[in-house]
């Protein structure tokens, strides 16, 4: 890594949003390329902590510290990243199903995509099945990703893999599933592609459907 770029990675792994800032803007000053920025400094920063994670020494108010602070340097990064046309990990529309209100380990997943480099379509909270489908044939994703927090609103995923078959997406498109009542015996009974226990591991799930 660039010695310029460790007070970037430091600061996103402490979890310091000004300081991300400050970093990230004195490199695009110091004429250090956006996506240099962003793929050896933010990158790699919110790998460790995703690392550190599922070893058990950070948990999840720390993964969410480091990730809005992750986010704040990324702001910076976004116009010149469209400029520079840099090409995404992948493109995930994100939402937590219909009747489920619960967003924020939706929220952590999509700045954990968006740490890793993916472009992120977040469709909010109480997404019904045909506004999923609606945003997949919108916006032509790899990954539809869903979450659900509750029991009662489980069958929502089975029926938006549904709607995703009865509009002519389903082949289109990769579906994980997650959220705490979800397994990964749940995710077969559903047809989904694959489950994620955590937002950490979403990232490695997301990139192995990929390949």
């Amino acid at each position: 890594m660039d010695k310029e770029l460790m007070p970037i990675y430091e600061s996103v792994v402490r979890g310091d949003a000004p300081s991300v800032q400050k970093e990230v803007q004195a490199a695009i000053d110091a004429g250090i390329g956006a996506d240099d920025i962003l793929k050896q400094g933010l990158i790699p920063a919110m790998k460790e902590v995703g690392d550190l994670f599922e070893k058990g020494e950070y948990f999840v108010p720390e993964m969410l510290v480091s990730a809005r602070a992750m986010q704040s340097g990324l702001e910076l990064l976004k116009p010149l990243l469209a400029s520079a046309e840099v090409k995404s990990t992948g493109k995930v529309v994100l939402g937590t199903v219909q009747g489920d209100l619960h967003d924020i380990g939706k929220n952590l997943v999509g700045m954990m995509f968006e740490g890793a480099g993916f472009e992120l379509v977040d469709l909010g909270a109480d997404v019904s099945p045909e506004k999923f489908a609606q945003g997949v044939r919108e916006n032509q994703p790899d990954i539809l990703a869903m979450s659900a927090l509750l029991t009662t609103t489980m069958p929502a995923m089975k029926t938006t893999i549904e709607a995703l078959e009865g509009a002519g997406l389903r082949s289109q498109v990769k579906v994980m599933v997650g959220g705490a009542p979800i397994t990964d015996e749940y995710a077969d009974e559903i047809g989904a592609d694959g489950f994620a226990p955590d937002a950490s591991r979403a990232v490695s799930l997301a990139k192995k459907l990929l390949e």
